[in-house]
C-alpha cells in the first residue's frame, strides 16, 4: 500500500518556488497550516492571514525555523478594509505575490429548518464574499507578477449530489466554483491560473472540533463512520491536501484553469446517507 506523504512537500522538487510569494488564508492551522509549511519547504516566501492571532504566531515561529522570509496578519476577510490593510502588507513586506491560497472559510453542520436568515448569511458572507474579497484586491497583483495562480477551496458537497447538514456552505461555495470558472476565464491569458479544491473530510481540529462534535457527542463513533462510508477508508491528512494544493500553483499545471478538483479520497461516492436521516424534518 502506497504511503501517504509525511509532509506536503515531500513529492516536489527542491527549491521549486524559491522567488516566489504565496498568500495562505486561514493559514494558521489545519489545510492553511500545513499549505503554508509546504511552500516555505520549496523555497517560497509565505504570507500567512487568519482571525486568530495566537495561532497565526504558532505557524509563524515555524515558518521562520524553515528560513524563509514570512509574516502574518491578522484578517477578517469578510471586512474588506481589513482586507486592503492585509494586501498592503504582503505587498509591503514582499513586493508582490505570486500565489493566493483561498482557504479561509467555515460553517456549521444544521438541517434546513434549523439555520436562521442570519447564519445563513454568515456563512455565505465568510465562505463567498470573503473569497471575493481577496481575489477582487490581488488578482491585479497576480496579473502584475504574470505567472501565478489562485487556488479557492471548497468541499466535496458542492457537486451534484448536495450538501446534506450544510446547505447554506453548499450554496455559497458553489457560488465559489462559478466564480473560480469565471475568472479563469479572464485571467488564463494574463498568466494566471484559478481553480477551486474540494477536498473530502480532513483530519483537523477544526473538523472534529467545530463539525463533528456538533453533529454527535460521540465524536470518535461519528468520525469511525464517515471513515467507514469512505472509499479509501480513512480521513485525509492536511498535508496531503495541501500538496494538492502546491500542484495547482506548480510548473505541471499551468494548463489546468477554470476547474473543480474533487480530491476527497473517494469519499463523494460513498453513502450520503451517512450524514443524515432523510426521514427526520427538513
Amino acid at each position: 500500500m502506497t504511503s501517504t506523504p509525511k509532509t506536503a512537500a515531500e513529492t516536489f522538487a527542491p527549491n521549486l518556488f524559491r522567488g516566489r510569494t504565496v498568500l495562505v488564508t486561514g493559514g494558521g492551522r489545519g489545510i492553511g497550516r500545513a499549505t503554508a509549511l509546504g511552500f516555505a519547504t520549496l523555497g517560497a516566501s509565505v504570507a500567512i492571514a487568519a482571525r486568530d492571532a495566537d495561532n497565526l504566531e504558532k505557524t509563524l515561529h515555524d515558518l521562520h525555523d524553515v528560513g524563509v522570509p514570512a509574516t502574518s496578519f491578522v484578517t477578517d476577510i469578510r471586512n474588506t478594509e481589513n482586507v486592503d490593510a492585509l494586501r498592503g502588507h504582503v505587498i509591503g513586506a514582499f513586493g508582490k505575490i505570486d500565489f493566493l491560497i483561498n482557504n479561509a472559510g467555515g460553517q456549521f453542520p444544521a438541517r434546513p429548518s434549523q439555520v436562521s436568515d442570519r447564519g445563513f448569511r454568515a456563512v455565505v458572507d465568510l465562505n463567498l464574499h470573503g473569497t471575493w474579497n481577496m481575489m477582487s484586491r490581488f488578482v491585479p497583483d497576480l496579473i502584475e507578477a504574470g505567472d501565478g495562480s489562485v487556488v479557492n477551496i471548497v468541499h466535496n458537497q458542492v457537486g451534484e449530489r448536495g450538501a446534506p447538514l450544510f446547505i447554506h456552505s453548499g450554496a455559497a461555495r458553489a457560488g465559489v466554483v462559478n466564480l473560480t470558472r469565471t475568472a479563469a476565464l479572464y485571467l488564463a491569458h494574463r498568466g494566471v491560473t484559478v481553480n477551486a479544491l474540494a477536498p473530502g473530510p480532513v483530519d483537523t481540529q477544526g473538523f472534529r472540533e467545530e463539525e463533528v462534535a456538533n453533529i454527535s457527542p460521540d465524536v470518535a463513533a461519528y468520525t469511525q463512520r464517515i471513515i467507514n462510508d469512505t472509499p479509501i477508508r480513512r480521513l485525509q491528512s492536511p498535508e496531503e491536501t495541501a500538496a494538492h494544493i502546491i500542484f495547482l500553483c506548480s510548473p505541471a499545471a499551468r494548463s489546468i484553469t477554470g476547474q473543480l478538483i474533487v480530491a476527497d479520497a473517494g469519499n463523494a461516492m460513498g453513502n450520503q446517507n451517512a450524514v443524515y436521516d432523510p426521514s427526520a424534518e427538513w
